[in-house]
């Protein structure tokens, strides 16, 4: 049996373990990630789901890059090789210019805020960025490095199963955020 750095009530792996316990903070947590996942955007929900999963990828937060990577997935026709590929070396995945350009934002925000350029910002705006995009972009890879960070910092339960993330990551896609909240 698995063990978290504090007692939890339930047997859920990474932050679904905690929104289950924790309701208080359940409901403002699953409601940001709805509104910055799901909310009205000229980015994709997928491309929106990429960008979690480069974060959480980056923080090596087992559960939220795979819980993510498979929403992401399944936002994007199933393709789990794109997600790979943005996981590993984003600058050399099939994405279009603007979306590397923003990708390179989110990781520069994952190492810390400061690390984000003046040329970070004129060089995705050059690639058709809008400010709003750009908003957003910081704004998901600020929240995921918090959400990483709650999940790791107590030691949440993250299963080996890639089934159990492909399970997970088709309910995100098709039912959001807000079941949590």
């Amino acid at each position: 049996m698995y063990m978290a750095h504090i007692e939890l009530q339930n047997q859920l792996p990474g932050i679904v373990g905690l929104l289950t316990q924790f309701k208080e903070t359940a409901k403002p947590l699953s409601e940001l990630a709805q509104v910055l996942l799901r909310g009205d955007s000229t980015l994709s929900e997928g491309e929106r789901e990429l960008i979690a999963s480069l974060v959480s990828s980056r923080n090596e937060c087992k559960f939220c890059m795979n819980s993510h990577g498979a929403t992401a997935s399944h936002l994007l026709g199933d393709d789990k090789e794109l997600v790979k590929q943005v996981q590993e070396d984003f600058r050399s995945a099939p994405i279009s210019d603007k979306m590397k350009a923003l990708l390179h934002i989110a990781a520069q925000v994952q190492k810390g805020g400061t690390h984000v350029t003046d040329q970070d910002i004129s060089a995705a705006k050059e690639k058709g960025a809008t400010d709003k995009e750009i908003h957003d972009t910081v704004l998901i890879a600020a929240a995921f490095c918090m959400y990483n960070r709650y999940v790791d910092g107590l030691g949440t339960f993250a299963p080996d199963d890639e089934e159990a993330y492909e399970e997970h990551g088709k309910v995100l896609a098709t039912e959001g955020y807000l079941r949590y909240s």
